[in-house]
């Protein structure tokens, strides 16, 4: 069921039928939510040109395309957004053709400034900030600014085939099925027969759920030297890792969860020096900081930059400055 075009918060019949299979999946609520929905999107390399795809394909309200780099030759092989003939340009306005032509019912905009230029206000008028290519201090001062506006967050990167990604929706609400347990009677048979029948008639029953999402700057300043933090390490992902310290070049992520956990037992905690490490995948001997403080291209070499955050040096500058 459809409203006209033009109704609050109804879907067309055009929009029906665009989006008819992924209402099918998730329903015309969901939907119409996704519709309402303005979105910025920071960094419009390969990862960001995914992002992008999906989120212009799923219909939201608006996107918005915000990257202050120039389009490189490793840009025309790995962002399929970018035409060929655009080295040079900027990358999101390079972009914005084809991402435009993806959903005509989606407005798309490019910004080619600098997220560090930004003020706090120009976050506001989105519901969700996601980041791609950011340096940590800028990861942790974008995310700062969406907890406190109520803007839900995300960010990743993507190197080689290693990734990560984060997400902070701060108090979040959801609906979970959950199966109803009927007690058994006594004198009743608990045998094969008895537990599959019960199986078999089970009830459902909807539990509303609320989750409270931590920021960036707390998920990376966990103490390990507590005894729930020593207790959650052999669940942790040794990638986690990958966001903390300094580590030789060349070192599996294996190698150093194991580094972590000798200086832990040292009592020497998770320093807070930049991290160094090159991906074995691209077989380069060269150091550099993976937290977004280096731009890897598609090819093996290693570009460093530093993000020079003069309010956090110590957790953003990179091995090339």
């Amino acid at each position: 069921m459809v409203e006209q075009a033009g109704g609050a918060g109804g879907i067309s019949e055009e929009e029906a039928a665009q989006y008819d299979r992924q209402i099918r999946l998730w329903g015309l609520e969901a939907q119409r939510r996704l519709r309402a929905s303005r979105v910025l999107l920071v960094g419009m390399k390969g990862l960001g040109a995914e992002v992008a795809k999906n989120l212009i394909l799923a219909g939201v309200k608006g996107l918005t395309m915000l990257d202050h780099q120039q389009v490189s030759k490793e840009d025309t092989r790995a962002q399929f957004l970018i035409p060929v003939g655009s080295v040079g340009r900027n990358r999101a306005e390079a972009s914005l053709e084809r991402a435009q032509n993806l959903n005509p019912m989606v407005e798309v905009r490019a910004d080619p400034e600098n997220i560090e230029s930004k003020a706090e206000d120009f976050f506001a008028q989105f519901d969700a900030v996601c980041l791609t290519c950011c340096s940590r201090c800028v990861m942790v001062k974008v995310d700062q600014i969406c907890h406190e506006k109520g803007i839900k967050f995300f960010t990743g990167d993507v190197f080689g085939y290693y990734g990560y990604m984060f997400a902070n929706l701060g108090a979040h609400e959801f609906v979970e099925e959950k199966t109803k347990v009927s007690k058994a009677s006594q004198g009743v048979e608990d045998g094969p027969e008895t537990k599959k029948a019960k199986l078999e008639s089970a009830e459902t029953t909807m539990v509303k759920k609320r989750a409270m999402f931590c920021q960036l700057k707390e998920a990376l300043a966990v103490d390990w030297h507590s005894e729930k933090a020593k207790a959650a390490l052999k669940r942790t992902a040794p990638d986690y890792f990958l966001l903390q310290g300094s580590v030789p070049a060349g070192s599996t992520p294996q190698q150093l969860l194991l580094l972590r956990r000798r200086q832990g037992e040292r009592g020497g905690g998770v320093p807070r020096s930049p991290l160094s490490w090159a991906l074995p995948a691209a077989g380069v001997p060269t150091e550099s900081s993976l937290l977004g403080c280096a731009s890897f291209p598609a090819r093996a070499g290693l570009a460093l930059r530093g993000c020079r955050c003069p309010s956090s040096q110590s957790l953003c500058q990179s091995e090339g400055e």
